[in-house]
């Protein structure tokens, strides 16, 4: 294989996928060093690259290799010298193409990062996420000194960036002289390693030190990178001793980062941790009737519920089928029917998942080391009566199944001590971390 035009090909392919910033930054100084047993080692110039690359980018860069060798085993990443490097360096000007900016990155206020289209008018509150806009609003009135730090978390398209935004607009409005930055940790990393390279270290340290409130975006991809975990924490000092508010969002519990300090994680935990869940259809139908209204449009309310009732959890396919809807519309110039609508956003509505009541009871069994049968027993022993419990929450929340049929299939219980079963796991959901991943990990099995 020739390894350098190999990489060259799969370097054009990578540039489409990420900002011309990030693929100078993560990717210029790359090359593929060798090909062993279908092992491919890509060299990288420092252990920031490496552990960037590893924990951001892997899946990307596994599937683009692969594409172009069918014997590919593995990508591995060594730190290389740069001399080295170099010599396989492409000139920049072949390799950067211009894309466009994209149309939401033209509302952002580039000396902030904030963008005003983010605000709590705009925002919805349920139960999936009252706690923490309740916390949000308690942080607005006095920030630094309530909540500090603030870390929420919950699956992607759920919101986490619409209220950390509206965190920032509102600060920016009550209080005219505190500084707000909004960033993800992707441009803290990519700003801390820019300036390590140019030897600007103090530079950026006073840049980011000089706000008032500091929002540090997808925190999750910190993973096992020291150096830049090191200046995070820093960071997170000085703000909480000069009484700044700082606040932080992830898709996962600070405690089920892998690879994130212990040190970190006790300076999440003294502020508060607060999780955004999936939308109930009160809800997302509440979203989509703000949606349609900001847009000017008279959506018929039929064909707001239908989508309501087909997308069951993320805001962003909400939007996405009401935008399609949107479209056809303003294309018309008069309403749309139900079935049009239907006919319209088919393809957007995933299947509703299937599964057998036992396969359940079979995955949840193992992942508590339990015997099956004891699922089906009236016994009350406290860890079956959990499993129990957390096998009839997933076979109502994930599958969809009447209250009574799980009851029957589960040894004849009553369709009350369903409903019990699966409140009391959803609730505890929202205090309990390490029951949210152990139901992470149970669901990974149905996917």
């Amino acid at each position: 294989m020739d390894t350098k035009q190999f990489w060259k090909n799969c370097l054009k392919e990578i540039e489409t996928e990420v900002s011309k910033a990030n693929f100078s930054t993560w990717f210029k100084n790359t090359s593929i060093l060798k090909e062993e047993n279908g092992v491919v080692y890509l060299g990288v110039p420092n252990e920031f690259v490496r552990d960037w690359l590893k924990n951001k980018y892997h899946k990307m860069i596994t599937k683009i290799v692969a594409s172009g060798f069918e014997n590919m085993r593995a990508v591995e990443y060594i730190i290389a010298k740069t001399e080295v490097l170099k010599e396989e360096e492409e000139n920049p000007k072949e390799m950067f193409i211009n894309k466009e900016l994209p149309l939401k990155d033209l509302y952002v206020d580039p000396e902030n990062n904030l963008n005003p289209r983010y605000r709590f008018d705009s925002f919805i509150v349920g139960s999936f996420n009252e706690l923490a806009h309740a916390a949000s609003q308690a942080i607005i009135e006095n920030p630094g000194t309530k909540y500090n730090p603030f870390f929420v978390y919950g699956d992607t398209g759920l919101g986490k960036t619409h209220l950390l935004q509206a965190i920032g607009n509102a600060v920016k409005e009550k209080y005219e002289n505190k500084k707000v930055y909004y960033m993800t940790l992707e441009k803290f990393a990519t700003g801390f390693v820019n300036a390590m390279q140019g030897n600007r270290a103090n530079s950026f340290k006073e840049k980011h030190r000089k706000y008032d409130l500091l929002i540090i975006d997808d925190i999750q991809f910190i993973d096992k990178m020291e150096k830049i975990q090191e200046e995070l924490f820093h960071t997170f000092n000085d703000f909480h001793e000069g009484s700044k508010q700082i606040i932080f969002s992830s898709d996962k519990h600070p405690n089920f980062i892998p690879g994130l300090a212990e040190r970190l994680k006790s300076r999440f935990s003294a502020g508060m941790i607060v999780d955004i869940s999936r939308p109930d259809y009160e809800s997302r139908l509440a979203i989509l009737k703000m949606r349609a209204k900001e847009r000017g449009v008279l959506v018929d309310d039929d064909i707001l519920k239908y989508i309501a009732e087909s997308i069951d959890g993320n805001i962003r396919e909400l939007e996405g089928c009401l935008n399609t809807v949107v479209c056809q519309y303003q294309f018309k110039n008069k309403p749309i029917s139900l079935t049009e609508a239907k006919t319209l956003i088919k393809n957007n509505i995933r299947p509703k998942k299937s599964v057998a009541i036992k396969d359940v009871v079979k995955v949840v069994s193992e992942h508590y080391n339990l015997d099956e049968a004891s699922i089906y027993d009236k016994t009350r022993r406290k860890e079956i009566v959990r499993a129990r419990q957390v096998v009839m929450y997933i076979l109502r929340e994930d599958f969809n199944i009447s209250y009574p049929a799980i009851g029957q299939k589960l040894g004849g219980k009553d369709h009350t001590t369903v409903i019990h079963s699966y409140e009391k796991i959803k609730n505890d959901m929202r205090e309990d971390a390490r029951l949210v991943q152990e139901i992470e990990n149970i669901r990974v099995m149905f996917k």
